[in-house]
């Protein structure tokens, strides 16, 4: 669950549980509005302590990262782009040089 999510839900259940407090210990509309109000700002607040605490935990710690590994793959991958570039270049020039050779027959024959 998100932590917006969780203080949504946190804040939408002491909004209800301050009404049936507030039912159950006043005895006037006010009472039963302060009620609700204080219960509800209370675990808005402490939702917003939980989701806090929770993600300085989460994300303080360290994780592994193989950093080695990863230089040695991306080493393998340019090695292997370089060679494919290198394969594509000469490409290039032999078309380009049977293009050349193309025009000279077809200039010959006209």
């Amino acid at each position: 669950m998100l932590g917006e999510n969780f203080v949504y839900f946190f804040t939408v259940q002491g909004f209800f549980m301050g009404i049936i407090f507030g039912i159950l210990k006043s005895f006037d509309a006010e009472g039963l509005l302060v009620y609700t109000l204080f219960i509800t700002i209370f675990f808005y607040l402490f939702s917003h302590v939980i989701t806090a605490l929770y993600y300085k935990t989460v994300t303080g710690k360290v994780y592994f990262f193989p950093k080695i590994l990863h230089e040695k793959q991306l080493d393998l991958f340019v090695t292997e782009i370089n060679k494919r570039e290198k394969l594509i270049d000469s490409a290039v020039k032999i078309a380009d040089a049977a293009v050349k050779m193309n025009a000279e027959d077809n200039g010959k024959k006209s």
